[in-house]
């Protein structure tokens, strides 16, 4: 995986599949939005605890648009606790995480705003911010970075255990 510096630029589409490998999701549709600032990503069961002095959320989200048959349980540090302006025109506070983002062949890493979005088409939406100067949208193509959507994982619970195993790819 190639880390991606100021002067590669990626040709993407206004939907791609990526991947948050530091959170266990190994694909994860994301709808680009230029005129979102914020990244965010649909989390639920946000509790916020202490870790050596910082603070840190435990959430769950869904990676699979549509369906809310597959859980990740995700634990990262919060670097922020931000007021956002949602899609509504509404303003809520929202707990900000830092993570990398795999998109194609490149990574690199982003901030992630918490949320709700639960009656949104996608479970993730690349805002402007995490764009930066690498990528180039096209408008009227989707998934041009990632062609074929990834292994989305199935984490599993047996006796307390944690269990991951991979799922078919999905048909776009």
């Amino acid at each position: 995986m190639k880390r991606t510096g100021a002067k590669d630029t990626i040709r993407i589409g206004w939907r791609e599949w990526v991947g948050l490998p530091e959170l266990g999701v190994e694909g994860i549709k994301a709808k680009i939005d230029t005129g979102a600032r914020t990244s965010a990503l649909h989390a639920w069961n946000i509790e916020p605890f202490r870790r050596g002095g910082s603070l840190w959320v435990r959430f769950e989200i869904h990676p699979m648009q549509r369906s809310e048959a597959r859980k990740v349980i995700c634990e990262a540090r919060a670097i922020d606790e931000r007021t956002v302006r949602n899609s509504g025109g509404g303003v809520e506070r929202r707990y900000i995480i830092k993570t990398e983002i795999r998109l194609g062949e490149s990574s690199w890493p982003i901030e992630l705003a918490l949320t709700n979005r639960d009656q949104m088409g996608f479970r993730m939406l690349l805002g402007r911010t995490a764009l930066g100067r690498r990528i180039l949208i096209v408008p009227s193509r989707s998934f041009l970075a990632s062609p074929r959507s990834p292994g989305i994982w199935r984490v599993a619970y047996v006796s307390g255990r944690r269990l991951v195993a991979p799922l078919r790819h999905s048909p776009r």
